[in-house]
């Protein structure tokens, strides 16, 4: 039964006819009450009324059981009169009124002494809770007959109570599916209007969602058009090499640009995937301590630190180390500071040193990582959280691809030589801190970078719990 109005219909219906079950047995039980006064009343008039002098026996004439039943003693004990001789009453009075129990049911009895005799009347208890029933039966008989009435004008008053539910829905299915706009609350009831508040605020995410939605496909679009141009081109140089010392730097050339686009794709998946899960909020967190976490994150970039002449370290004091927990999703974080330190080790050059600080964690952990590469210049910082954003000059990864053709193969080997030396910024997708941000924002974190505590290099603080804090005097 899922119709409101069936729903409804059928509970107020049961409920009206529980009150009137309820209603009928209260109202019997004051009935019958009355009526056993009544009748009290009655077998009380009635024994006054009998003759109050001595008189000879008289035999009953009734055999049956029902109605009233009169029994009349003299002083010494004789009855002079029984009206129901086959009745089962006691064969002596008690004065006043008792209820005696016979195989035939109960029976009230009033006794009395009337001038010289004891006179006894009984009534069968049946007769007034007929009375009683008859009297309630009658009291609810117009309930009963106007139920029908009622569930009619229950179903018509429901309906239309209904009916701003069914024009929200009417809206609803002739709506395109790229209208999002919200539906106006005026006019609505007081119950209805949250139901509308909560869907205009859906509509509103979900058009704020397939706005980013979009902003993403076509940025992502417009990226991948360069590293595959790149690779076209360098395709194209590596056919037309007529020596193997050509060759092998085309080979060389295109390997790297393979490894830049897959690298680019590979953070765009990162990237696709971290957006839903924050929205789903914490439903894959767990409390952890955080320092095994980022021991194992600087493992994982051991190897290419060393291959880069990198010192990659952790300084996680003991005393910290030990009370340092977050409530996260490990793979998350794992992503967060893994782009992290692979964007430090990317930008330090050959002798530098990267550091992975555990610095407070109370009352929430602070994390650092410090590189002593060139750093990120201040009007730049905000701005490199953004999507695809580099910075730096052009190089041939983010040029136009319009300017890379065949026509250009010594300015590209050129460039492609330059990137290695001079740009190493250029490297990037443009996606990691992207990614970073999304993380942090899912966490409660807050991602900040400042200088380098030496005044060459970057500083970037993780901060858990939400809080920001001023970098401290160098």
């Amino acid at each position: 039964m899922r119709s409101i109005r069936r729903r409804l219909l059928v509970g107020l219906l049961l409920t009206l006819t529980l009150a009137l079950v309820l209603a009928g047995i209260a109202i019997f039980r004051q009935a019958r009450t009355e009526a056993n006064e009544l009748f009290d009343f009655q077998l009380q008039q009635m024994a006054l009324s009998l003759p109050a002098e001595s008189f000879s026996s008289v035999p009953g004439e009734h055999n049956d059981t029902e109605g009233l039943v009169i029994q009349i003693w003299s002083r010494n004990g004789v009855e002079l009169y029984y009206s129901h001789p086959r009745t089962p009453l006691p064969p002596r009075a008690e004065l006043g009124f008792t209820t005696v129990q016979t195989p035939a049911g109960d029976w009230r009895v009033y006794a009395a002494r009337v001038g010289d005799n004891v006179v006894q009347l009984a009534q069968p208890m049946v007769i007034r809770d007929s009375l009683a029933v008859s009297m309630a039966l009658r009291t609810l008989l117009p309930l009963v007959v106007a139920m029908p009435l009622l569930g009619l004008l229950v179903w018509i008053v429901v309906g239309r109570g209904l009916r701003p539910l069914r024009r929200v829905t009417k809206a609803l299915d002739a709506r395109a599916p790229g209208a999002l706009e919200a539906f106006p609350e005026a006019g609505l009831p007081d119950e209805v209007r949250p139901l509308v508040r909560a869907l205009n605020s859906l509509l509103g995410r979900l058009d704020e969602a397939l706005v980013q939605q979009k902003a993403f496909v076509a940025d992502a679009a417009h990226e991948l058009r360069t590293p595959l141009a790149a690779l076209q081109l360098q395709v194209q140089l590596l056919e037309r090499a007529d020596t193997e010392a050509a060759r092998a730097e085309a080979m060389r050339d295109l390997r790297e640009g393979v490894r830049r686009a897959s690298h680019m794709v590979a953070q765009l998946l990162t990237l696709a995937r971290q957006e839903p899960d924050a929205a789903r909020a914490a439903a894959a967190f767990v409390d952890l301590p955080l320092v095994p976490l980022l021991r194992d994150v600087v493992a994982h970039h051991a190897a290419l630190a060393v291959a880069q002449g990198i010192d990659l370290g952790l300084d996680a004091p003991d005393a910290l180390a030990a009370v340092a927990r977050v409530h996260a999703d490990a793979n998350a974080l794992q992503t967060l500071f893994g782009n992290l330190v692979d964007n430090a080790l990317k930008y330090t050059p050959r002798g530098g040193h990267v550091d992975v600080r555990l610095v407070s964690a109370l009352p929430s952990p602070v994390v650092e990582i410090e590189d002593t590469g060139p750093g990120i210049p201040s009007a730049e910082r905000e701005r490199v959280f953004d999507r695809f954003f580099r910075g730096g000059a052009a190089t041939a990864e983010n040029a136009p691809s319009s300017a890379i053709s065949s026509s250009a193969t010594s300015s590209v080997i050129s460039a492609s030589a330059h990137e290695e030396v001079a740009a190493p910024r250029a490297q990037g997708s443009g996606l990691g801190l992207a990614i970073v941000r999304n993380i942090a924002r899912a966490h409660g974190a807050h991602v900040e970078l400042f200088d380098a505590r030496n005044g060459h290099g970057l500083r970037v603080r993780v901060s858990f719990g939400g809080a920001t804090s001023a970098p401290p005097a160098l």
